[in-house]
């Protein structure tokens, strides 16, 4: 258990009858039972509490003069110990309380004190030292149609109730259109009246708060974001993921679960993550940020594939997975990059995992790979999910500097469909021979076929006019007309280009979390 501390404030209270001992310290609220018995009982249940302050809600006092209150959830709480006690010598503190799979709850304990006096002082010191880091005033976006279209229902329901009781306000905008929430924070939104912003939906919905959050920033600052040379300004606003899309992968891998009210717990108590986001470029020209998975290949063609298929709803992602699995396309290309400072290059990861140290600087020499490959991943967080508990790069951290650049070279089906399979199991995903994993700061990439942009701007152009009959036979490479280049996947957006040159921005951002806590055993 944590340690209380220099010690702020002690009393004798009551809970449900029973007296006890209650400490307040900076780090700390305890309740210690009384107990008439000197004999110690090993075998009996403990009577101590403790719950971290900074895991502490709100704390109200009681009003109800019939000593006796029906909360929200329907639930019955006593407040009155006896007839004719005024019932404001009573608090309740409202507090996390930890549950299986990383989930939060919002628990409470009534406190019943001796005179009013004491109960004032405590409801005083105990909101002092919840008056520090914590928001106040929230920018509060939601995504009406994303997932199941229930992002309004879920933050009337479940967030905008726990919202209230720590007493946070709000300012609520409902998106009526793609990007409205970009530009409503490039261009209008007041953020020096603000704490935090907070997205209602998924990775589609966190993507436009990044990039409004972050270009206006950039704009403030005096930062030309379309260089891909300049170090870019971190944001002051801390960012909230209300999950409540198709996909929740940022959510998930920044919390632990993808549920909506340990979400907004963990912005209620002021949870504060750093994050690193990768710009990409394309000829000194910017094209979208990064904050999770940038893949070329087999990514890349599955979102291209899915996207032809929105009617059929999320199953499209399983299907266009298959498809392009037995489609087996390859890609040439060059792969040039930045490794970070006192890097290995790992077959086995889990061999050279605890070898690697990390520095803000890179080693300043660029290294450069040629070959055909299956997929390009580079991944700066571990991208998991419920159907990948470990994700595409488990070691990935969230605000180190660096991204993890995976490299599939061309292999058969089998090998292929083992290494994807590792996904959702425990068995070491790299440690295979057709895999290299760099943790870079920066690389680029060149398609075989397209070494200059005028070639690129040709090869795109050729494609379009291909079209109708590539449909028929692009999944076919004997016949001979398979494509040359693949697509971007920049977290579940196609990118317009296809050579880019990717930097890592360390820390830019920050959510209102504290990354997923290990379990205890």
């Amino acid at each position: 258990m944590e340690r209380p501390g220099r010690l702020l404030l002690q009393s004798e209270l009551r809970v449900r009858n029973a007296a006890y001992d209650v400490s307040l310290s900076r780090s700390l609220l305890i309740w210690k039972r009384r107990t008439s018995s000197p004999v110690y009982h090993p075998f009996r249940p403990s009577v101590c509490h403790s719950v971290p302050v900074s895991e502490i809600i709100s704390v109200r006092e009681e009003e109800e003069e019939n000593g006796s209150r029906q909360r929200d959830d329907g639930s019955w709480k006593k407040i009155r110990e006896r007839e004719g006690k005024d019932c404001r010598q009573a608090f309740t503190v409202l507090y996390v309380e930890r549950c299986r799979q990383h989930r939060w709850r919002c628990a409470e304990v009534t406190f019943t004190c001796s005179d009013e006096a004491v109960c004032q002082h405590w409801v005083s010191s105990i909101r002092e030292q919840l008056a520090t880091s914590r928001p106040k005033h929230l920018l509060v976006y939601i995504n009406p149609y994303g997932g199941k279209r229930q992002g309004k229902r879920i933050y009337e329901q479940k967030v905008a109730p726990l919202f209230t009781q720590a007493g946070i306000s709000t300012s609520v905008i409902v998106t009526e259109y793609a990007n409205h929430a970009r530009d409503h924070l490039k261009m209008e939104a007041e953020l020096k009246k603000f704490d935090g912003v907070v997205c209602v939906g998924g990775d589609g919905m966190f993507s436009e708060i990044i990039h409004g959050l972050i270009w206006r920033t950039q704009i403030d600052c005096g930062v030309d974001p379309n260089s891909p040379e300049e170090a870019l300004s971190p944001c002051s606003l801390r960012i909230g993921i209300i999950p409540a899309g198709s996909t929740d992968c940022i959510c998930f891998a920044s919390v632990g679960t993808n549920d909506p009210v340990t979400s907004a717990l963990h912005i209620i108590v002021g949870d504060s993550q750093p994050l690193d986001v990768c710009s990409v470029h394309h000829n000194n020209m910017f094209l979208r940020y990064s904050v999770s998975l940038l893949g070329y290949g087999f990514y890349g063609d599955v979102l291209s594939d899915s996207e032809r298929k929105r009617w059929m709803g999320p199953a499209r992602y399983d299907f266009s997975g298959l498809k392009m699995f037995l489609t087996h396309h390859y890609y040439e290309g060059t792969v040039s990059y930045l490794p970070a400072k006192e890097i290995q290059t790992c077959i086995n990861f889990q061999i050279c995992l605890f070898s690697f140290v990390f520095h803000p600087e890179s080693s300043g020499e660029w290294r450069t790979i040629r070959g055909k490959f299956l997929a390009i991943n580079a991944a700066s967080m571990s991208c998991a999910c419920p159907r990948s508990p470990k994700g595409l790069s488990p070691a990935a951290h969230l605000a180190d500097g660096t991204t993890d650049l995976i490299l599939v070279r061309k292999c058969s089906r089998f090998n292929f469909l083992r290494h994807l399979l590792r996904h959702t199991s425990k068995d070491d995903q790299f440690d295979l021979t057709f895999i290299e994993v760099h943790r870079v700061r920066r690389f680029r990439f060149m398609p075989r076929h397209c070494q200059s942009d005028s070639d690129l701007e040709l090869d795109l152009h050729e494609n379009s006019k291909r079209q109708i009959f590539s449909q028929i036979c692009k999944d076919h490479p004997a016949c001979g007309c398979a494509p040359a280049y693949s697509s971007w996947n920049c977290d579940g957006e196609i990118l317009t280009h296809t050579g880019i040159d990717v930097r890592v921005h360390g820390q830019l951002i920050k959510l209102f979390a504290r990354g997923i806590e290990e379990l205890p055993a």
